[in-house]
């Protein structure tokens, strides 16, 4: 795998401080992404095992808060090879860190194709983004259509339960 970006200390991509891997390669090419770059599967570097090593010790980083990590693309689950065994490490070596995880699959699809790294996420932004539907006002997606999902609540109770949060 490949990937476009890496970007520690990211306050805009989930609750909290965060980590931030920005995957390279989509198959949904939703018109206006905010990303194209990263629709290539080629672009940007080499998804590594230092790599892997260096996010899992920045997130165990005692002098810092750091809520945890988040996924974007690209598209993640088009890489679900490469970050299956890294998601699993982050479950293992990370305790303290969530998982958020931005798809332009629905939980649906995902709940049929890709289960097992799903169950990994704590929180899912689903569907792709449609520039028709574009609101500048939802906090952390782009367009209407897409939803924000507590993926352990959905999991246990079988139905989409929608993430809320107390403080947005």
């Amino acid at each position: 795998m490949k990937y476009a970006d890496y970007k520690k200390f990211d306050s805009l991509n989930g609750i909290g401080m965060r980590h931030s891997l920005f995957c390279s390669g989509c198959t949904h090419h939703c018109k206006g992404c905010f990303n194209a770059i990263a629709w290539n599967f080629n672009y940007g570097k080499e998804f590594t095992r230092e790599l892997e090593n260096q996010i899992i010790s920045d997130l165990n980083d005692s002098t810092r808060t750091i809520q945890g990590l988040s996924l974007l693309g690209g598209e993640p689950f088009d890489n679900v090879e490469s970050l299956l065994p890294f998601l699993i490490r982050v479950k293992k070596e990370c305790l303290n860190s969530d998982i958020w995880c931005w798809s332009g699959y629905t939980f649906d699809e995902l709940l049929i194709n890709n289960k097992e790294m799903l169950s990994l996420i704590d929180v899912l932004v689903d569907g792709k983004f449609i520039l028709e539907e574009r609101n500048l006002k939802l906090r952390f997606r782009g367009s209407n259509n897409q939803r924000i999902i507590d993926v352990q609540q959905s999991l246990a109770q079988n139905t989409v339960v929608l993430w809320q949060d107390s403080n947005y």
